[in-house]
């Protein structure tokens, strides 16, 4: 049979069986027609957008997304920056309880393992009978962020959902680059008006500093249309009407006190999410929404069920779960700035907790450093021009608690701490982020050696050994059964019989049955170990 035609019916052997009889369970029958989804992130962005009320913005194909769905008001990220806020987002998890805290974990050393029963929620999804695919950004930590994620989480790591068996459900997870920090570095004219852009008074008002945020709307029109072409090609090939779009940033966007930031600018994120049939045109939706509840969330409509250990909330669908009183976000380490803060944020308040208010405001970032804006306040604070509040990154120390009041003071510059009147106030947030603390078993009081050596020992990554075929019964002369294990606790299993490097990896789920003869090769995936050299058999069936 011709290679193609050979991973043509692997997928739809693959889809009928999980479809037919899941190893995930499920919350009841799930739908005859099951929806799709596809998740549009926009790398480092806040709320540039018309529909959100920004008369700058020239995003017409996300207001006409918008136009179509709900736009959710109260949506925050974990995280003020892209690897930790994704470790969440693929796993339900926040990435404190999982090890993931630290921006770029291989810099120290490591990859995160996280706890045995911990997989993102794409496995599930594989397990169910959906198609994977996610284009750019493989990055959540525990693999390495060149050559992607572990290759049981995608059938396609770098794609989108054309590869998938005739009429098979699909997720897909396209992470758009155009508004990354790393594209205010690149020259050229710039098409916004630098004067008409809304500078927060955290930024010098300087004619460089505007002209970054006028050169970052042109990023923000460039995602747009980006945006358009994905919504073309749903509308093209029929798929729109049973595909659930969310949108949404993995952080804020890449401006000084924003990314990598708690403070709002960092965190807080327009999501709209368009569901034709379902979610009433044009809503808004003003429920507290963590990105700790997306995971959850898509299993749950997809009809899945979802994993206890999961600490995400159901926020849409049949089976939502009570709203929150609070969501949470986490900073440690940046590259080689080393800093522990957490923050509790309601519709209206912000708690943040500095754990090491003995470090500054701002702390040395290289990368972020070439930005014009960060050479243009050192330029200023060494000409003695900076003055407050621009002046914040300078301040050597931090107050041990902060608390804002973000409807009358939006950029977080009026600490309400130290306000009698807010004591009260302070005191629950002060006890919603210990009791998080508690409940998540958040790691970051471990110094990052200490995890570094918890994971890889002796600095060595940890390698999975090559799992075990063996055949699982099946009549001489017919169709033979064949089961795959592991002897590591938390491995996830694939197989193929397809030869070569590039050959398509399926989840193993349940012991597979070969109508014909093959050879099957396996190999066993642990997030944060190598994972193992290939194991493979070859098995004869009725002289096939």
């Amino acid at each position: 049979m011709p290679r193609h035609g050979t991973r043509a019916l692997l997928l739809l052997l693959a889809a009928a069986l999980a479809a037919a009889c899941s190893d995930a369970p499920t919350s009841g029958t799930a739908p005859a027609a099951r929806p799709n989804f596809l998740w549009i992130v926009a790398d480092d962005m806040s709320f540039e957008l018309a529909a959100y009320g920004d008369p700058l913005a020239r995003t017409p194909n996300l207001d006409r997304l918008a136009a179509e769905g709900v736009r959710y008001t109260n949506a925050f990220a974990t995280a003020g920056v892209c690897a930790p806020s994704r470790a969440t987002l693929i796993t339900g998890m926040y990435a404190t309880s999982i090890g993931a805290h630290h921006m770029r974990s291989i810099v120290g050393g490591y990859y995160p393992v996280p706890p045995p029963e911990v997989k993102t929620f794409t496995e599930y999804l594989r397990a169910a009978g959906y198609y994977a695919s996610s284009k750019n950004k493989l990055d959540y930590q525990f693999s390495d962020t060149l050559t992607g994620a572990p290759i049981t989480n995608w059938d396609d790591a770098n794609g989108d959902w054309h590869g998938r068996a005739p009429d098979q459900p699909f997720f897909a997870y396209v992470t758009l680059l155009e508004t990354h920090e790393s594209q205010l570095l690149v020259d050229g004219p710039i098409e916004t008006d630098p004067g008409a852009v809304n500078l927060p008074p955290y930024l010098p008002d300087t004619p460089v500093v505007r002209g970054d945020l006028a050169r970052f709307y042109d990023n923000v029109a460039r995602l747009d249309a980006q945006v358009g072409r994905l919504l073309d090609m749903l509308d093209e090939e029929g798929l729109a009407e049973n595909t659930i779009v969310f949108f949404f940033p993995d952080n804020g966007r890449p401006l000084p006190r924003e990314k990598r930031w708690v403070y709002d600018g960092g965190i807080h994120e327009p999501v709209i999410v368009r569901w034709p049939g379902t979610l009433d045109p044009g809503g808004v939706n003003e429920r507290l929404v963590s990105y700790v509840d997306f995971a959850p969330t898509v299993l749950s409509l997809a009809g899945v069920e979802v994993p206890s250990h999961m600490q995400g909330r159901v926020f849409l669908g049949a089976h939502v779960d009570p709203e929150p009183d609070f969501v949470f976000a986490a900073a440690d380490r940046f590259d080689e700035a080393e800093d522990r803060i957490r923050a509790v944020r309601d519709t209206r308040f912000k708690y943040v907790r500095n754990y090491h208010p003995e470090t500054p405001y701002g702390q040395t970032i290289r990368f972020r450093d070439n930005l014009k804006t960060m050479q243009e306040i050192f330029r200023m604070h060494d000409a003695g021009l900076l003055l407050p509040p621009a002046d914040w990154y300078y301040r050597a120390t931090k107050p041990i608690e902060e608390l804002y009041d973000t409807a009358s003071d939006p950029y977080e510059l009026d600490d309400l701490a130290d306000r009698p009147e807010q004591q009260q106030r302070l005191a629950r947030m002060r006890a919603a982020h210990e009791q998080w603390v508690q409940d998540t078993g958040d790691l970051g009081a471990i110094p990052e050696e200490e995890l570094a050596e918890q994971y890889w020992p002796g600095g060595v990554q940890p390698v999975a050994p090559p799992p075990s075929i063996e055949p699982a019964g099946g009549a001489s002369d017919g169709p033979v059964q064949v089961a795959i294990r592991s002897e590591v606790e938390g491995a996830s299993l694939a197989y193929t019989l397809e030869a070569g490097d590039d050959a398509h990896w399926l989840l193993y789920m349940r012991p597979i049955t070969l109508d014909a003869s093959a050879t099957l090769r396996a190999r066993a995936v642990r997030y944060g170990w190598a994972d193992s050299s290939d194991a493979s058999a070859t098995f004869t069936v009725g002289g096939r």
